[in-house]
């Protein structure tokens, strides 16, 4: 028996019984679901750092927008306050370095 005591995809569990296995879950409470989501945070962008494909980025992006589902905020909330900030400030795609700022 393997222990993992993390935050997975939602369909993992049906993944698990197709295969033939048991398993044990339980539904995260609000505060655990946000520490959760965070540590799940990190751990898929450790494996974004690691390998640096599509698929990790795609990993990152649903926890993103799991978190901010966590906090209230819906995934058209959050992709519309993208597109304010880099309508507004820029994104992150010249490569653009701040050195210094000179008083």
């Amino acid at each position: 028996m393997k222990v993992y005591n993390k935050l997975v995809r939602d369909l993992i569990p049906q993944v698990i019984e197709k295969s033939g296995k048991k398993f044990d879950i339980h539904i995260a409470g609000k505060e655990e679901y946000g520490k959760l989501l965070e540590e799940k945070l990190m751990e898929e962008v450790n494996e974004y750092l690691e390998d640096k494909n599509l698929e990790e980025l795609a990993d990152v992006l649903e926890v993103l927008v799991g978190l901010a589902g966590s906090l209230g905020y819906t995934e058209e909330e959050l992709f519309e306050k993208r597109r304010v900030k880099k309508e507004e400030r820029g994104g992150f795609f010249e490569g653009v370095v701040l050195e210094r700022v000179l008083e």
